[in-house]
Parts: C-alpha cells; sequence; structure tokens
C-alpha cells in the first residue's frame, strides 16, 4: 500500500517529499504546493506535466500479461529474481530501502520478490495506468505509482535497496541515483532464442543479438557487472496462451489480429515454446 512507501517518494515537480492524506486520497509534497491524486484502485499519479503516456500498455495487452504471468508460464523467472533478492539481501544489502520496479507491469516480479524479503516494502513504478490498478493490490506490502521512465523518477535519492527492471525500459542514471550504495540492481533481457518459435511461425518481433552488449554498455559508466545468468525452460502452450504472450508484448503493436489468429490456428496445440532470458545483477559504481 502507498502509506508504507510513501516516506520513499518525492515530488516530481519540485523534488520535496510527499505526505499521504489522512484520507489515504491524495499526495502532497512538503513545500505545500503540489496536491497529486490517488486513484480508488490504490496506485497515484505522478507523472510530470510535460510526460507523454502514448507508449503505455493498453488495457488488452495488461489483461494479456496478467493473464499469462497469472498462470505460472514465467514462474521461473520470477523464482531467480527472488533468488538474487534475498542473496542481496543476505550480502551487501543490508540497510533501509525499499524494493523498487522500473516498468512493473502487473507487479508479478515485485511480488515474488516481495515474499522473499519479508522485511521490505516494494514500489512499482509503470507509466500505464491499466498496469498499475493491478500492480497496486500485487502485493500487501506494495505500493503504485505512475510515472516515465526516461523522466526522473519520483523517488528520493539512494531509497531503493534492490531494483527490479525486467523488460522494460531503463534510464541508468535514475537507477543509480534512486539505488543506495549498498544495493543491487537486476536485469531481466531476453536472449535471440526466447520465444523463437512463436518468432518463426507468426512473423513477431526478433530479439537482437547484442542485447545483452548494449545492455553492459548502457550502463558501465553507472554500474558494474556482478553476475549474469541465463534462465531457460520450455513452455507447452495452448492456443489461447500463445495469444495472450503474443498479446502482452511489443509485438502487439505490430500485429494484425486477424492475421494473428490465422496463424495460431494452424499451430500444433499444445506448442512447445523456448523461454530464455538472461538475469543481470550489476552494484552501482561509487557516487
Amino acid at each position: 500500500m502507498l502509506h508504507d512507501v510513501v516516506g520513499y517518494l518525492r515530488c516530481p515537480h519540485c523534488g520535496a517529499g510527499l505526505d499521504l492524506a489522512p484520507d489515504g486520497r491524495s499526495l502532497r509534497c512538503s513545500a505545500g504546493r503540489h496536491t497529486f491524486d490517488v486513484a480508488r484502485q490504490g496506485y497515484a499519479n505522478l507523472l510530470g506535466g510535460d510526460a507523454k503516456a502514448g507508449t503505455a500498455d493498453t488495457a488488452e495487452m495488461v489483461a494479456a500479461r496478467d493473464a499469462f504471468l497469472g498462470a505460472g508460464h514465467y514462474k521461473p523467472i520470477a523464482e531467480a529474481l527472488a533468488a538474487d533478492a534475498l542473496a542481496a539481501e543476505a550480502g551487501a544489502a543490508a540497510g533501509e530501502g525499499a524494493v523498487v520496479d522500473v516498468g512493473a507491469g502487473t507487479g508479478y516480479y515485485l511480488a515474488h520478490v516481495l515474499d522473499a524479503l519479508p522485511e521490505r516494502a516494494g514500489l512499482a513504478l509503470d507509466i500505464s495506468k491499466y498496469a498499475l490498478r493491478r500492480a497496486a493490490k500485487a502485493h500487501p506490502r506494495a505500493g503504485a505509482v505512475v510515472c516515465d521512465a526516461w523522466k526522473p523518477l519520483p523517488l528520493r535519492d539512494a531509497s531503493a535497496a534492490f531494483a527490479l527492471n525486467v523488460f522494460a525500459p531503463r534510464n541508468p542514471a535514475e537507477l543509480h541515483r534512486i539505488l543506495a550504495p549498498h544495493g543491487t540492481l537486476a536485469v531481466v533481457t531476453p536472449t535471440a532464442r526466447h520465444l523463437r518459435e512463436l518468432v518463426g511461425a507468426l512473423g513477431l518481433l526478433r530479439v537482437d543479438e547484442d542485447k545483452k552488449t548494449r545492455l553492459d554498455t548502457a550502463l558501465a559508466g553507472h554500474f558494474t557487472s556482478v553476475r549474469d545468468h541465463q534462465v531457460a525452460f520450455t513452455l507447452g502452450l495452448a492456443h489461447h496462451d500463445v495469444a495472450t504472450v503474443v498479446g502482452m508484448g511489443p509485438s502487439a503493436w505490430h500485429t494484425d489480429p486477424a492475421r494473428l489468429r490465422d496463424a495460431i490456428a494452424g499451430l500444433p496445440d499444445p506448442f512447445g515454446v523456448t523461454a530464455e532470458v538472461t538475469l543481470s545483477v550489476y552494484a552501482p559504481n561509487p557516487r
């Protein structure tokens, strides 16, 4: 809930701390100049005035993601993240700080990490209000905030003990700013083998072979790589699962629905699909 994480937030306009109103319906900056409504679903909108939400996941994309993740298809990824978070907690990540998921979507991965870290509160950040309606209820210790990952994040400096970034855009400078010196950043990216059978059969967007190299290069000025490991498993997807996994990702913006339905109908049911991602763990460079 928001009251668990409001102490980590800051005003997107003036940078002052935020306080939750007694009735829980608004946030107000300590400078007394800016107020932000809390939606009845429990999330707060802290988008800056110049932010554009046009790239946000739609209601349909979020519903597909919720159905696919809720069915447990990507549970091995969530379990790997939770294990890394637990390892970080036992090591250098002791002390105060939230678990912050940048590009959290429905809060599925954040909830798994919070289950592994019972002393931490969590914060789901995303630009899609449709996603955050679900993320606000994903875990009893999680709050949800609408913001733009490419803009300054509405979090205080060094407020995150553990930051997640799963299949989502990232701003290295802002991730470094919000992460505590003892903190850990975990990034999940697809490999070129991820969903390869569907890419070939349905003409979906392909993953760049150099994606991991580009990630390391982008983060190099702010983070040091600690370790990488692959999470790979095989899925047996029914036709409706194939439709949801396509509908929840970037290919949803580029695929004709009628053509997609026809192509899925021609697949075996169930259809064997490879899932493979790289989980990369980073430590922040000294400030």
